[in-house]
């Protein structure tokens, strides 16, 4: 089993959007595939058209009244699933604090995923906090799509640092484009400087209006826009992320 973290320590990078439209193309792939959405607002558990099935369910899960297992619910996709979030989940760092080795929780609690899936997606709030150092060590892939401008390069310096800092293996640690504007010459400047050191991946999510549809039709890019450029970028960006982390 392989454990991806989709994060950005910004909100508004197109996270969401990626983890559904590659959890997607994980499943169609052949890999049983869970998506772990573990922030509040619920945009991925939306977009796959899930609801948690009981009353403060994502507090329960880290509390250890219900298990991941329990919680998983199929979604209309072959091979995907989806663990919904609640609004209990932004009380996850007051729930991790209470709790004895606090930072390992989240691995813990994904290695009862093992004999169930092959792939397992969490879509991140954004932030770094008790949460965040969880998953940081739990998951086998830490992924920042990044806008290709200053402020959004700044908050992965900022996580690189903050790695460095708390001995964390930097190494876990990729990113992405997301959100390019072919139009805007800072982009193509920004992603040329980037893509030198190598830890950004080649391919990229463009900025175009058939992702900002995924909400209206409430599904990934392969359901109603296949043939779309932005769903060929996601399809390149699939293969690169599963050459580099999976296979």
């Amino acid at each position: 089993m392989v454990t991806l973290a989709f994060y950005n320590l910004k909100g508004g990078v197109g996270k969401t959007a990626s983890t559904i439209n590659l959890a997607y193309l994980s499943a169609k792939a052949g890999y049983n595939t869970l998506v772990w959405d573990l922030d509040p607002q619920g945009s991925a558990s939306f977009y796959l058209g899930a609801e948690a099935q009981m009353k403060n369910e994502s507090k329960k899960l880290l509390s250890n009244e219900l298990s991941l297992t329990e919680a998983a619910i199929p979604t209309a996709y072959p091979n995907l699933s989806v663990i919904p979030a609640d609004l209990s989940a932004r009380n996850a760092d007051v729930l991790l604090s209470e709790l004895k080795q606090s930072k390992k929780r989240i691995g813990q609690l994904l290695q009862t995923l093992k004999k169930d899936y092959d792939v397992v997606i969490l879509d991140c709030p954004p932030g770094i906090s008790l949460l965040h150092e969880n998953i940081f060590h739990g998951c086998d892939w830490v992924l920042m799509p990044n806008i290709p401008t200053t402020l959004s390069i700044r908050s992965y310096e900022t996580v690189a640092d903050y790695f460095k800092e708390n001995g964390l293996d930097l190494s876990k640690l990729k990113c992405f484009f997301s959100m390019v504007d072919h139009r805007k010459n800072l982009h193509h400047e920004t992603m040329q400087s980037f893509y030198k050191d190598k830890v950004f991946f080649k391919n990229y999510v463009p900025y175009l209006s058939d992702v900002e549809k995924m909400g209206t039709h409430q599904a990934p890019l392969e359901t109603f826009a296949a043939s779309s450029y932005a769903a060929a970028c996601y399809r390149d960006l699939w293969k690169e992320i599963s050459k580099h982390c999976i296979q």
